[in-house]
């Protein structure tokens, strides 16, 4: 099998031709991209060049209106984020999105609740939760506080860990982050790092969205530019440096 066709059968998710318009606003145009099985992406780009919206078309939050997506080789319309979970696809915006007032197992759980009939009746599965939680931060390397604390007690890092936990906990092939350091101390920064890299172990892809262009490098494999809702270049990260993406950035293609 040559290498081309190789790096066709590992393409986790495709999209051809992508345009979002909002009203008379074009928010991307004719957009392709693509993402293989546990390879680490690195989206950059300025303010307003597309790069949320397209992770919404990718995350099932929004519907382009016009080309096609595929994912792992068959073209599928999702129309919410829970339909592109069935997909193993899953987002992890910049606060996060989780219940402060509840503890952490309810946050990783949300939504996937195991329930147990006792009488006829449905009880949440308290106990399940619990320790399949465990199970699910201990395999990613990540330290939170006890199951049962209240996420709110909960440090920044720590919060993302629960994040990260519900989004890859579940079958997850691709996960989106969303300025994922962002108000992250040094350390909880070089946690996440680790956890990007045990995902990619794991066969995990990852779509990092970010304007610190150290975190790409430290951790992507290939950094994907956009600007003026297309794409203005790509570069694999060991073939690049710094100050050409930032001419990519600010100039667009040549």
């Amino acid at each position: 099998m040559s290498d081309a066709q190789n790096k066709a059968n590992n393409k986790l998710i495709e999209l051809k031709n992508i345009s979002k318009y909002f009203g008379a606003i074009r928010a991307l145009h004719q957009v392709n991209f693509s993402v293989d099985a546990g390879e680490v992406i690195g989206l950059v780009g300025d303010n307003a060049a597309g790069k949320s919206t397209l992770m919404k078309i990718i995350s099932g939050a929004y519907q382009p209106d016009e080309g096609e997506i595929y994912v792992e080789g068959k073209e599928v319309v999702w129309n919410s984020p829970k339909h592109a979970n069935k997909y193993g696809i899953s987002m992890i915006y910049q606060d996060f999105s989780l219940i402060p007032d509840l503890d952490v197992a309810t946050n990783i759980f949300l939504g996937r609740e195991p329930m147990f009939n006792f009488f006829g009746l449905k009880f949440l599965n308290k106990k399940k939760m619990k320790e399949e939680s465990l199970d699910i931060l201990q395999d990613l390397g990540l330290r939170v506080p006890p199951p049962t604390s209240p996420v709110k007690e909960l440090s920044g890092g720590q919060q993302q860990a629960v994040a990260i936990a519900r989004a890859t906990g579940f079958d997850c092939k691709l996960v989106i982050m969303d300025e994922p350091t962002a108000n992250l101390s040094p350390e909880a920064i070089d946690k996440l790092r680790a956890t990007i890299m045990k995902l990619k172990r794991k066969h995990i892809a990852v779509i990092i969205i970010s304007h610190r262009l150290e975190d790409i490098f430290e951790t992507a494999d290939r950094v994907v530019v956009m600007k003026h809702g297309e794409i203005a270049g790509e570069r694999q990260v060991e073939e690049t440096g710094e100050d050409e993406i930032l001419e990519l950035i600010i100039k667009g293609a040549k």
